[in-house]
């Protein structure tokens, strides 16, 4: 019985790749899958798990067609249609491995966990009984996830409480945001960020858009720096915001010509008129892609940051039971000039671990003449190199500016404990003698940096004096980021992280001239 259903998997996941015409030829091939599955049954030196041979065999033959098409075992394809349609069952917390301690970073607010009294800062020790430091961050987020009005048990430890104690949590639905942050930079100024594309990716911009314009926007820096992509329909309809109606968006080519397709902007009167620049990075992938070539393309907006990803494919999701499915490329698709931006991938190591682009690349042209490449992701017009120095990085995955602000923020330093804060007046640095206080336009400066310093050596949390002053302007935003959340809130923290941020002060710089691009 079990031998069947490996056969029926192996024959449903061969009728979705091959036409029916061709069904004959994969006799032999099922035969020779009976016979290795009888031989690994009668010699193997344990018991197999049936169901995972199955799903290895799939994921074996994806991995002769390209880096996009892959296999969704019940765990995977779970979490795909979470992030497509926008929500989760789970306890509503993001947390962050930090050296071995699995650490919540923030409860959702009105979550379980929420309502429950998990902290910024609690350290969850075990979850079900079972020790979290052996496993990754992915991990324990897949086990803390499940099905909607299901438990989960999990040991909490917190700094203050002598001893960890145990909370039992009802998993409930727990929204997924695709736009989690928008707020005015300056005056004129607006700033969204994208994280992903799912299925309400375009209703929530549209709210964000709506409010930030109720505020006084004139122009937008929409960032989808770390953007991995999404649903294909979505970036359509993002692209379709700030373009006239009519307008090339994308177009789609595959072997199947049923997959042939393009695709232009269909409505007016929304956002046509709004300068525009667009952040991306080498984490920006496929859908980002999509909306950065169109706006590119027709020379609409500006691009700034770092060469994207160089995805340039189209894959359909395919189920092939109730919990399994396979995504398959079925199509190449096109920036508005007729380019394409995939990346060659002969080499999968270069392709997976760096963007490096090999071999010529193929000359297009925007709506107003300007020069483009294909086949390596979407270049931007200003480029802004953003990366961490060694000590920075190696404090931030240490946790020392999470863990410093939650000391701060609680008074458990020397400087915490003689200010007051949050506060109408701002941090003094010059008047010691008086009462300090904090509020939202403070900057870190000396005085704080040395009382991080001081949380350094009393954590025994090693660094290099050297490195860190060299690094002193990345290290002070870092603490203003985790100050700001831990006393205000993470978009607050955020707010006044990309304030600072030099790609997105290149983007504030070039939207004078955005706001020309649409005046010609």
């Amino acid at each position: 019985m079990k031998r069947k259903i490996i056969l029926l998997f192996a024959l449903i996941f061969v009728l979705v790749l091959v036409p029916a015409r061709n069904e004959d030829i994969w006799s032999p091939y099922f035969e020779k899958v009976s016979s290795i599955v009888s031989l690994i049954e009668a010699n193997y030196f344990r018991d197999i798990d049936q169901e995972e041979l199955a799903y290895s065999s799939i994921k074996g033959i994806l991995q002769t067609l390209d880096p996009h098409s892959y296999f969704l075992d019940p765990r995977h394809f779970s979490r795909l249609r979470e992030e497509h349609v926008g929500k989760y069952h789970g306890l509503g917390i993001i947390i962050q491995k930090q050296e071995e301690r699995l650490v919540v970073i923030s409860p959702i607010e009105g979550g379980p966990a929420y309502r429950l009294g998990i902290q910024a800062g609690d350290v969850i020790s075990h979850i079900n009984g079972e020790s979290t430091k052996p496993i990754t961050s992915y991990e324990a987020m897949l086990r803390l996830r499940g099905p909607k009005g299901t438990k989960v048990s999990i040991t909490v430890a917190r700094e203050g409480m002598e001893k960890p104690f145990d909370l039992t949590i009802v998993r409930a639905e727990i929204p997924l945001y695709s736009v989690p942050y928008s707020f005015m930079l300056q005056d004129g100024i607006g700033y969204i960020f994208i994280r992903n594309f799912a299925a309400t990716t375009t209703k929530e911009f549209e709210e964000k858009m709506s409010s930030l314009v109720d505020q006084g926007m004139k122009g937008l820096i929409l960032d989808m720096r770390g953007n991995g992509g999404g649903t294909f329909v979505q970036s359509i309809e993002i692209s379709d915001e700030f373009l006239p109606k009519g307008t090339a968006i994308v177009s789609m080519k595959g072997k199947n010509k049923d997959y042939n397709q393009e695709f232009r902007a269909l409505r007016n009167n929304q956002y046509e008129d709004i300068p525009l620049v667009i952040l991306i990075n080498r984490g920006s992938a496929s859908a980002p892609e999509i909306v950065s070539g169109a706006i590119k393309d027709n020379d609409r907006g500006f691009i700034v940051g770092e060469t994207s990803f160089g995805k340039g494919l189209v894959q359909t999701v395919h189920p092939i039971s109730m919990k399994a499915a396979v995504a398959i490329t079925t199509a190449k698709y096109f920036t508005p000039s007729g380019r394409s931006i995939q990346r060659d991938y002969s080499r999968i190591e270069d392709y997976r671990f760096t963007t490096r682009i090999q071999g010529e690349r193929e000359v297009r042209y925007t709506a107003g003449g300007r020069e483009v490449l294909g086949q390596g992701g979407i270049t931007p017009d200003y480029e802004v190199k953003s990366s961490f120095q060694t000590v920075t990085l190696e404090l931030l995955m240490k946790g020392a500016f999470f863990s410093y602000a939650r000391k701060f923020t609680s008074k458990n330093t020397p400087l915490s404990k003689t200010i007051t804060f949050p506060s109408k007046s701002p941090i003094s640095e010059k008047d010691s003698g008086k009462k300090k206080a904090v509020r939202r336009d403070f900057i870190v400066g000396s005085l704080v940096l040395e009382d991080f310093k001081n949380y350094l050596q009393k954590s025994k949390i090693d660094y290099d004096s050297d490195q860190f002053e060299q690094a002193k302007v990345e290290i002070k935003r870092e603490l203003e980021r985790e100050l700001f959340s831990s006393l205000w809130g993470m978009e607050e923290g955020i707010k006044v992280y990309r304030k600072s941020d030099p790609v997105v002060l290149k983007a504030i710089e070039v939207l004078p001239e955005a706001s020309a691009l649409i005046e010609k």
